[in-house]
């Protein structure tokens, strides 16, 4: 009985680390969420889940991971940004909010795209435009990363329930 509840713990407690890992980006997001079916498998039961579980849920995980990185840069290229925005903008996102605790994730990849615009020689008001869409790009992506997370624990809580 106690394992169950331990493991019960350990799940709730890595889908809350990884809904906060869609905010801040240093958490394992998709990736605490997926280790929660693991450890509700080895502690409790894997017998709820099937191929079709795991191919799902590793699908979404997947899928998390490209749009994780593909809608920043979409965001960088749709405002006309280059190259080193996109670089900049990534690194920023990294250190942000190592530097500036409370707003370093969203200052970080303004800055870094604006200053990764500015190092492939743009001008100060197209750099500063594809700072705003770095920021287009990572709110897109925090909203998709929410939505995607949710539906990998709502998917956990259906195979339970079925």
């Amino acid at each position: 009985m106690w394992v169950e509840v331990l493991g019960w713990i350990i799940v709730i407690v890595l889908f809350a680390v990884g809904m906060a890992g869609t905010i801040y980006p240093i958490l394992p997001g998709a990736v605490a969420i997926y280790a929660a079916f693991f450890v509700y498998g080895f502690m409790i039961s894997f017998s709820p889940f099937g191929w079709v579980f795991w191919t799902l849920q590793t699908l979404i995980v997947a899928l998390l991971f490209i749009a994780d990185h593909a809608v920043n840069a979409w965001g960088v290229k749709r405002f006309g940004g280059s190259k080193a925005s996109i670089v900049g903008s990534t690194i920023g996102l990294i250190i942000g909010p190592f530097v500036i605790p409370a707003f370093g994730l969203i200052i970080g990849p303004f800055a870094g795209a604006v200053l990764g615009e500015l190092y492939a020689r743009s001008s100060l008001e197209q750099s500063l435009k594809v700072g705003f869409g770095s920021l287009v790009g990572l709110f897109t992506s925090v909203v998709a990363k929410i939505v995607l997370q949710l539906l990998m624990i709502v998917l956990f809580i259906i195979w339970l329930l079925v």
